[in-house]
């Protein structure tokens, strides 16, 4: 079967700041994650107000290219891997199992979407839809070494189910998600992103989740949570409370072109007014 293509490279490329398509080296992969997660906010505003989540790349090119709007790893993953494929490289899907936040040793649902690449016979993974978490440089595969990015370190430990990849954030060795490298169909992201988008227990379907990943600083949005990361200093956090207020921070701090929509605007409304 045949990849699927962008209809618009150029602007795709033109919105990361290349006017032309660069090659296919390990430099335009770091500078190509990196704006990604700066220009494409991370967001699930779609769920929330209870539309289908369309993982086909023509509607992720209208939402995210189009639409002014970001989205989450099935669709920004989706969408970069497409990118990687028409500027040349060697690169294919793969998932994984979201596990931040979780016990130490927990196993989840594979629900994540993320990329591997193979540059000069090195395996490197690429994830632009990590949300609030996401690496902001490709990763080595085959090392246990701490490898730095623009944001935190990361590293990632090989075991008997394949790999985990953890963060160090506030000098702590975090786990973000567990990976491995099978083979994956288009089936299988629709079963997953099926999962996220509509099961009664995602949290994908019951809470705002935002965020976007700049130069020196990390914005996340959870409910009425917002809060600015900035590299070495203090994290700063306000609860918003007002609608209005939210959506203009959608705006201004995240870029997103919010939906016009009364059933988005009585959730978020609802979310952002629990304790």
């Amino acid at each position: 079967m045949s990849e699927p293509h962008l209809s618009n490279l150029a602007l795709y490329l033109q919105r990361l700041g290349f006017n032309a398509p660069p090659a296919p080296t390990l430099e335009t992969l770091r500078q190509l994650q990196l704006r990604h997660t700066g220009a494409f906010p991370f967001e699930n505003l779609s769920t929330l107000s209870g539309q289908p989540v369309l993982i086909d790349l023509p509607s992720i090119e209208q939402k995210v290219l189009h639409d002014g709007r970001g989205g989450y790893c099935y669709e920004l993953n989706n969408l970069f891997l497409a990118l990687l494929q028409a500027l040349g490289f060697e690169v294919r899907g793969i998932s994984g199992r979201v596990v931040m936040g979780q016990p130490e040793g927990a196993w989840t649902a594979r629900t994540h979407r993320l990329s591997l690449v193979t540059l000069d016979g090195v395996r490197y993974i690429t994830d632009v839809g990590f949300g609030g978490m996401v690496p902001t440089a490709p990763l080595m595969l085959d090392t246990p070494a701490e490898q730095l990015t623009p944001h935190e370190p990361y590293r990632i430990e090989q075991h008997e189910d394949g790999y985990t990849l953890r963060a160090n954030v506030a000098g702590e060795w975090r786990a973000m998600y567990i990976f491995d490298l099978q083979r994956q169909e288009d089936i299988d992201y629709a079963v997953g992103n099926w999962y996220v988008s509509t099961h009664p227990e995602s949290s994908f379907a019951r809470q705002l989740m935002v965020a976007r990943t700049g130069e020196g600083w990390r914005r996340t949005l959870n409910n009425g949570s917002y809060a600015i990361h900035r590299i070495g200093s203090e994290t700063e956090r306000r609860q918003v409370t007002d609608v209005d207020e939210l959506m203009g921070l959608l705006r201004s701090e995240f870029g997103i072109r919010v939906p016009r929509e009364a059933a988005l605007r009585r959730v978020i409304e609802g979310l952002i007014q629990q304790p």
